[in-house]
């Protein structure tokens, strides 16, 4: 029998604007070593490094996380074009963290370990920083469905490859299932930001997130293929029919574990491909850089927006 995991608002916390730990075991401990970070906070001031940070973007790609350092930072007139900004997690290979004044840049690798790992120790680290009203949202691409290529989609729920709207985790041999809905509130916001840059088609959707970047998203060019393509078109239509507009490997234990700490969170990722099409990524190189600049090109608008900054 599932356990449904405890809303934010029945867990403990010292002000309503800071992060929820729902563990009781962090303020007890000496030493909280946040390893795939090489940071900790007895070697590290995490409160006089990240304390201001109210925005923190995560991607999948290291490369694509320094370049939107990069361009955040000229967007909000705090660095120069070209500036080599620092890896804060240069001691390791897992992950690569960057910052400019309010702004956080992580990468997060692939699949739903890669990024949960991560986003145990992030929200540690937010939490011993004592960071408040801080915003997180991933940036990245996708498989669109029914969706022109260059598309972006703003996730209302996450949904597993059932259509279930929930992430399920086994913890102690039992299944815990915490819910997946992201904020209308900013994706409304989101959706106002791109409407008022009106270069590029974006739309509210559900996402469905799946364990496999091949059998797990209906593909049939995988080493292995144990369906039909009728099965497949079948199973995207049924998809599409769910809500569901795009798939990618991340967003059900992101909206998961973001919701469970109380913090506002979204996921913004372009289509690279129409899924009921092909299987297969074939628009060029240059096409798919300009592709993936877009869910950037929208979330540094926003965050310029809420900083009050001309956009």
């Amino acid at each position: 029998m599932a356990t449904q995991e405890k809303k934010p608002e029945d867990l403990q916390h010292s002000n309503e604007h800071l992060i929820h730990l729902s563990n009781p075991n962090i303020s007890k401990m000496k030493e909280d070593i946040l390893y795939h970070f090489n940071l900790g906070t007895k070697t590290h001031d995490l409160q006089a490094m990240f304390g201001d940070v109210k925005f923190v973007c995560v991607g999948g790609s290291p490369t694509r996380m320094k370049a939107f350092i990069g361009y955040i930072g000229e967007e909000l007139g705090l660095s120069q074009p070209g500036t080599d900004h620092p890896n804060i997690c240069e001691g390791t290979d897992r992950y690569a963290m960057y910052k400019i004044g309010p702004v956080l840049s992580i990468s997060h690798g692939m699949g739903v370990p890669s990024i949960g790992i991560m986003l145990h120790e992030l929200i540690k680290l937010l939490y011993h920083a004592k960071c408040s009203d801080v915003v997180i949202i991933r940036i990245g691409t996708c498989g669109g469905i029914g969706l022109e290529p260059g598309s972006v989609v703003l996730t209302k729920k996450a949904m597993d490859s059932c259509f279930k709207p929930e992430f399920e985790q086994i913890v102690l041999g039992k299944r815990i299932v915490r819910s997946t809905e992201l904020s209308d509130d900013l994706n409304q916001e989101l959706m106002a930001c791109a409407k008022e840059i009106n270069e590029f088609n974006t739309v509210l959707g559900n996402t469905m997130c799946t364990l496999d970047f091949y059998e797990g998203q209906a593909r049939l060019d995988g080493a292995f293929c144990s369906f039909t393509d009728k099965d497949k078109q079948e199973y995207l239509q049924a998809a599409y029919d769910a809500g569901i507009r795009n798939i990618e490997m991340e967003s059900s234990v992101f909206a998961a574990m973001c919701g469970a700490s109380g913090i506002k969170a979204a996921v913004v990722c372009v289509t690279l491909l129409n899924r009921l099409r092909e299987d297969q990524i074939s628009s060029s190189h240059e096409v798919l850089v300009e592709y993936q600049k877009r869910p950037q090109k929208l979330v540094g608008y926003f965050i310029k927006k809420r900083l009050g900054r001309k956009a």
